[in-house]
């Protein structure tokens, strides 16, 4: 890949493609072969099979070639489009001639269903067809824009892949319909912007194409929304640029947050990206969980305790108040989280501050992975970091609201993964975070190159003055501390390479062919500047001595209890490593406990344990609210805590990231 100026003239640094940086080793290259050869065939099993999934049959009904009504949730479409995203990016990565006609075949198909003025949205299609009315935007919980905004990212990346125009042609369609909802019916386009997609999309159009029009666009919106007296669990209730703290629909919020910023990145706008910045700041200081979870809470009002009433709104899916971080009831939606690594991958875009690229280390390798299993093939909705038995309460699942038709079965209190999700929104958002990963390793800036994420890449890269530097890195991080690159081809001057020495760091090395290299403090990247050769060995070595993490005071949940992390694999205790006759809360840990790490297997998955020895504590009486404290002696049992991404893996069972501290 040539890097370019062409777009994103405000940001510092500008992302990689499939052409310049993969996972071709290590554990991010395993999490690619899983994505490839698992989870983007499974989930194409599931949508194509209308006695599974009505994902492809919707289409097909709406272009006339079968009969039928529309079934699932409003936003399926939209899940397709994410799917068909994910697939277009495997193609990108390992090219099948069999998989790129299956999608161009499907691109005709969803082109075939588009009406004239751009319009794509399947109930209402079919509605139609069948000689029912159906009216366009006439719900916004009918997600129409949402939809549309998905068509278009994916028409972009099917023609950034293949060259074809039939996606691309569609795209350039809903975006017209899209402009034609702001300039000739702003109010209607506003109450419809839900889980706003579009903002981001037809940025990406305007960088695929060139044409101005479509960042335009992008700038019509923000008026719009901010034109619009909305609510806090859509983010309208306020004009962005006054909005001081992040609330309301999690999802949506990032979704926003991050389309504002590809907005930042061509047009430049310094009171926006500080408006940014404060609302970052907002999310990482005090309501993100330690598993990088976003989106706290199942339902609530915001704002919370407020004494004007037509202030108070309701949300769901939702950010809390600061430091209100529940964890049983924790819903952290996998999207939610994804939404935050989108939301990151700008702002480090735009900065190059390397505070970014360590919360989507975060989010990756704990809540991202948490959200599907080892074998690649089952999903979570919610990502907990508390599970417990015999819940007195149902814990409300996905699909339970008014926007289905038809409820879902009654709610269970024990989560487990599945291969398909009545609301299947977050399997191939997953899907496609995961098939792109690795457009998150590296990125181009002026000043050189950076190296954001570790786990196996492979960078090559030319700029605009013909300089190159291709590099390989073997490592086998996150699980040992010592990282090795290899410049593999360079020609010219030099890049300089620029190393993230992240957050959680402390006490990193740097050698360049076994010179010592001063390295920055934790947070930050370390510059190195030389003319390379073919050869030169760069040994980056971060050490990750166990920490026992504790939380905010104002975190109630976790207070007199403590997390473990190791480098930045957050660890949690299942009740399947517990002995007979423990449960899960009687588990304590010791301050000063030895917590030594040893490479072990969960489910056929090689990962790194932490062995230890717990407290047990005096087993408590199911059916008392509060009771005596038993005067016991404290006993010790020999466990093991696992990484909270391989959780729920080996069967139904308890779980909890916290634990009690014992002195």
């Amino acid at each position: 890949m040539t890097a370019t100026t062409a777009t994103r003239a405000h940001a510092r640094l500008r992302p990689l493609g499939a052409d310049s940086a993969r996972w071709s080793s290590g554990f991010w290259g395993d999490v690619h072969e899983r994505t490839r050869d698992v989870t983007i065939p499974q989930i194409w099993s599931s949508l194509s099979d209308p006695a599974v999934s009505p994902g492809l049959a919707n289409f097909r009904i709406a272009a006339g070639l079968e009969s039928g009504e529309h079934l699932g949730p409003p936003f399926m479409d939209g899940d397709f489009y994410k799917w068909l995203e994910a697939a277009i990016a495997r193609l990108e990565t390992d090219p099948d001639p069999e998989l790129a006609a299956r999608l161009e075949d499907i691109a005709q198909l969803i082109a075939s269903v588009q009406r004239d003025d751009g319009y794509l949205h399947t109930p209402t299609i079919i509605s139609a067809r069948n000689h029912e009315d159906a009216l366009a935007l006439a719900d916004r919980f009918h997600f129409e824009t949402y939809n549309l905004g998905h068509l278009i990212t994916a028409g972009v990346k099917h023609y950034e892949v293949t060259g074809s125009t039939t996606l691309l042609d569609a795209a350039k369609k809903a975006a017209a319909f899209l402009e034609d909802l702001a300039t000739n019916k702003p109010l209607e386009l506003a109450r419809s912007a839900i889980c706003p997609s579009h903002y981001m999309a037809v940025v990406d159009l305007y960088r695929a194409t060139g044409d101005e029009r479509y960042l335009r666009l992008s700038e019509s919106f923000v008026r719009v929304r901010d034109d619009f007296q909305g609510g806090d669990d859509n983010q309208d209730r306020l004009p962005v640029r006054e909005q001081t703290v992040v609330a309301g629909h999690a999802v949506r919020a990032n979704y926003l947050y991050a389309g504002l910023a590809d907005l930042i990145a061509d047009t430049g706008d310094d009171e926006l990206t500080a408006v940014l910045e404060r609302l970052w700041q907002d999310v990482v200081d005090t309501k993100l969980y330690i598993t990088g979870g976003a989106g706290a809470l199942y339902d609530g009002a915001s704002p919370d305790g407020s004494p004007w009433q037509d202030q108070i709104s309701r949300v769901h899916q939702a950010y809390g108040r600061a430091y209100q971080l529940p964890h049983t009831t924790a819903h952290n939606e996998s999207c939610a989280n994804i939404g935050l690594i989108l939301w990151g991958e700008r702002m480090l875009s735009l900065t190059g501050d390397a505070r970014y690229a360590d919360v989507i280390e975060q989010v990756a390798f704990n809540s991202l992975l948490s959200s599907i299993s080892l074998a690649g093939s089952e999903y979570f909705y919610t990502n907990p970091l508390r599970q417990v038995r015999d819940l007195p309460y149902p814990l409300r699942r996905p699909g339970d609201t008014a926007i289905h038709p038809t409820p879902p079965p009654p709610p269970s209190d024990e989560r487990l993964r599945e291969p398909y999700l009545s609301c299947f929104c977050c399997p191939p958002n997953i899907a496609r975070t995961l098939a792109r990963f690795h457009e998150r390793a590296a990125s181009l800036g002026d000043d050189g190159l950076y190296l954001h994420l570790y786990g196996g890449s492979s960078v090559d890269v030319t700029t605009d003055d013909g300089r190159s530097l291709a590099l390989r890195e073997d490592s086998d991080y996150p699980w040992s501390e010592q990282l090795t690159f290899t410049v593999t081809d360079a020609s010219g001057t030099g890049i300089p390479l620029h190393l993230r020495v992240p957050g959680w760091s402390s006490g990193a090395s740097l050698t360049v062919n076994g010179e010592e290299v001063a390295v920055t403090e934790p947070g930050t990247y370390t510059r190195v500047e030389r003319e390379w050769r073919e050869g030169d060995v760069v040994v980056l070595t971060l050490p990750m001595p166990v920490r026992v993490l504790r939380a905010h005071r104002l975190a109630e949940e976790a207070a007199n209890q403590v997390a473990v992390r190791r480098g930045p694999v957050v660890y949690c205790l299942e009740s399947a490593d517990l002995p007979d006759g423990v449960v899960l809360e009687q588990a304590g840990l010791r301050r000063g406990q030895e917590l030594t790490p040893v490479e072990a297997e969960v489910a056929g998955t090689r990962v790194v344990v932490l062995e230890t020895e717990i407290a047990v504590l005096p087993r408590p009486t199911d059916d008392v609210l509060y009771d005596d404290l038993a005067d016991a002696e404290l006993t010790t049992v020999t466990t093991r805590l696992v990484p909270y991404f391989a959780w729920s893996n080996r069967g139904p069972g308890e779980m909890s990231v916290w634990l009690p501290l014992v002195w």
